[in-house]
């Protein structure tokens, strides 16, 4: 996907770029690049790949959850940004909070936030399972998502806890999703949180598979979770 055919699938869902806009994704790309050859941060580094398989998939979430509206946002485990910077990109009024348990991608992270020029963007150094017991952002947010990050279950145990309540976790999922959805059911209603959405689509191109699942957060989270660090991957609810 080069830029042109990048800015004309985004036209098609009503996502408009301006100039400035085309200018961050140009410079995110060199950026992830260069940082890509000291530290690992994606094994994705052709420009067409990443402006589909990054770029464009993670702002596929908007198509289909309004990001309109200035929400905060927390991104559990974005790695080199993704879906939430591109996200932020593309809807600058958007509160984003990033956490990783790796310091070297919270200093690219706001390294890159400083040449894009974002603002109200915050990078946290935390494990998930710490943050989601720290009560400045337990259940401080509108919208929690995760790509690519873990399976459901452990996922949910992990993003759920920082949702206030009515608030959203979107999950965004490749194929062998509904097998995650069967097995994390239990541990979603647990954390206070019901499936009120579920979207399924291919990716432009290459045509492989997505999946969205949206769920509500509908009552507060029980205080033990999530669990101590490394216990949601052994033992999911």
């Amino acid at each position: 996907m080069n830029q042109e055919q990048f800015v004309e699938a985004l036209k098609e869902k009503g996502i408009n770029l301006n100039s400035q806009q085309l200018q961050q994704f140009n410079k995110y790309f060199e950026l992830l690049v260069e940082w890509n050859e000291k530290m690992n941060l994606t094994a994705i580094t052709d420009q067409p790949s990443v402006y589909l398989k990054h770029f464009y998939d993670s702002i596929s979430i908007a198509f289909y959850v309004d990001f309109s509206k200035g929400q905060s946002i927390c991104d559990v485990g974005a790695g080199a940004g993704f879906p939430s910077i591109p996200l932020k990109i593309c809807f600058p009024e958007l509160h984003v909070t990033i956490v990783d348990s790796l310091n070297k991608r919270i200093q690219f992270l706001t390294h890159l936030s400083e040449q894009l020029g974002l603002s109200n963007v915050q990078f946290v150094h935390a494990r998930a399972e710490e943050f989601g017991q720290n009560p400045i952002y337990r259940e401080q947010y509108d919208i929690v998502t995760a790509r690519a990050v873990a399976r459901l279950t452990v996922l949910s145990e992990l993003c759920i806890p920082l949702v206030k309540k009515g608030g959203l976790f979107v999950a965004m999922k490749a194929a062998a999703a509904q097998d995650e959805l069967s097995d994390a059911q239990k541990a979603i209603t647990i954390l206070g949180a019901e499936k009120t959405q579920e979207y399924s689509f291919t990716l432009p191109i290459e045509n492989s598979e997505r999946s969205l699942f949206v769920f509500n957060k509908v009552k507060s989270t029980p205080k033990k979770y999530p669990r101590k660090p490394g216990v949601p991957n052994k033992t999911p609810l």
